[in-house]
């Protein structure tokens, strides 16, 4: 047979016409690279190894031995072939593709979450997410790239964000960063009001708060500041805060003063008849209240002291009851720490409680992972135990609404958000029982 009409010569030119663009294409365009290559190899990676993959990590399921008798015993054989669960893979997408697996009589989806990490080695891909949408089935995301490595940057071409006019209702979904599947990090306030943020030092909290008072800043809302470092890390906002806490006794006045704040929005409402703020016919201000190291207020510098332990039970469960009562009455608490364990008491685990959206930076020990994660979404917890200290401003997040997600949060530097708070400070309102602290103070 002639060459050129041999099916095995053009085979072996389509393949090497393939490679050839596959090696052109991983430099210059990824994603085309990934569409070409990656994706094809993949598929066939994902075939090659799911029946050996499910029976070594306990996904498979035995068939009903034969029994047989031998003189006076019954013997019970073994199936050789054990059922696996079917799976349809997706079509690529830019960053990987997804898999559905129907599960079999007896599985749950924790069963594949826990064999997640082996997944991830065998199909020999950056992350993957097992997530179950619907009864019987759960979806393996695999991940080729992992879109948060890098510094997240804001786009210089944005430009700044437009000031609120007169009677316009704030906006209070924050644009803080992107997630793993390449979509905005937003944290939206008005669906989960309290938040709690954990992580280890220079794990990136600062960057994700610079980045929440930047896009607040702009937006009719009332920052109140609580610092017990000395106003260490929230002076910087100062012309942009309404108050600003740095010693316990300062915060118990301050907590006090927003107290009886909620108080009369909750009169309010009642005569207008409504139930949440926003839903009376003018628009209210949105007060958020940012706490830097959240286990200050719970330190005793002397146990013994029963001045200082009256005044610590004061401020806490001052606290506690905004974060109960505020939620309705665009009252919202923003709490940072490197932990905030039990250990600080009854009262802690109560706060902790009712900071239902959850985001678990780079932590030194896996209680601390465990702490802010484990009562919201178990499976979450070994992620944020990944995140290493190079990868400052990475999160484990928990929204509160039944998801969570790996996300970073935009690169934005103290000098950034201090020039957005001199911009917008003739936005900051006034706000009854306090005094709003002087540009450069620090106690």
């Amino acid at each position: 047979m002639h060459t050129l009409t041999n099916p095995g010569f053009w085979f072996l030119v389509l393949v090497t016409v393939w490679l050839a663009a596959g090696v052109v294409l991983k430099g210059r365009s990824p994603v085309g690279h990934w569409y070409l290559v990656g994706y094809p190899v993949t598929w066939a990676r994902i075939n090659w190894t799911w029946r050996p993959l499910a029976v070594e990590r306990g996904l498979s399921l035995s068939r009903s031995g034969g029994r047989a008798l031998v003189g006076d015993l019954v013997v019970r054989g073994q199936d050789l072939r054990p059922m696996v669960p079917r799976i349809w893979i997706s079509r690529p997408r830019r960053d990987g593709l997804s898999v559905r697996v129907r599960m079999l009589p007896g599985q749950t989806p924790e069963q594949y979450a826990q064999a997640a990490e082996a997944i991830m080695h065998a199909w020999r891909v950056e992350q993957v997410r097992v997530t179950s949408p619907s009864r019987g089935i759960v979806v393996v995301t695999a991940m080729m790239t992992d879109p948060l490595a890098g510094v997240i940057t804001r786009d210089p071409q944005a430009g700044p964000v437009p000031a609120d006019g007169p009677g316009d209702r704030p906006v209070l979904a924050l644009l803080v960063g992107i997630t793993e599947a390449g979509k905005s990090w937003i944290m939206n306030l008005r669906l989960v009001p309290h938040w709690l943020i954990i992580g280890a030092t220079r794990s990136g909290k600062s960057t994700l708060i610079h980045a929440m008072v930047t896009r607040l800043a702009p937006h009719a809302v009332a920052l109140v500041g609580v610092d017990l470092k000395g106003g260490l890390e929230l002076s910087v906002y100062a012309p942009r805060l309404s108050g600003l806490a740095t010693t316990r006794e300062e915060a118990a006045e301050i907590f006090a003063a927003l107290l009886d704040e909620v108080m009369d929005r909750m009169n309010t409402c009642r005569v207008a008849g409504v139930r949440a703020t926003w839903e009376l016919p003018y628009p209210v201000v949105p007060i958020i209240i940012l706490i830097d190291e959240i286990a200050e207020l719970f330190l005793l510098t002397n146990p013994k002291d029963r001045d200082e332990i009256a005044l610590r039970d004061k401020v806490v469960t001052t606290l506690l009851r905004l974060a109960q009562l505020g939620a309705a009455l665009d009252v919202h608490v923003i709490a940072g720490g490197q932990r905030f364990g039990s250990e600080l008491g009854p009262l802690a685990t109560a706060l902790r409680a009712g900071l239902s959206g959850r985001i678990c930076m780079h932590v030194n020990d896996p209680e601390s992972a465990q702490m802010v994660l484990g009562d919201v979404w178990p499976e979450a917890v070994a992620q944020a135990q990944r995140i290493t200290a190079t990868e400052q401003g990475t999160a484990v997040t928990a929204d509160g609404l039944g998801s969570w997600t790996r996300a970073r949060a935009t690169l934005t530097d103290p000098a950034e958000a201090a020039a957005a708070a001199r911009l917008h400070a003739s936005l900051t309102p006034v706000l009854a029982g306090m005094t709003r602290p002087q540009v450069g103070e620090v106690s």
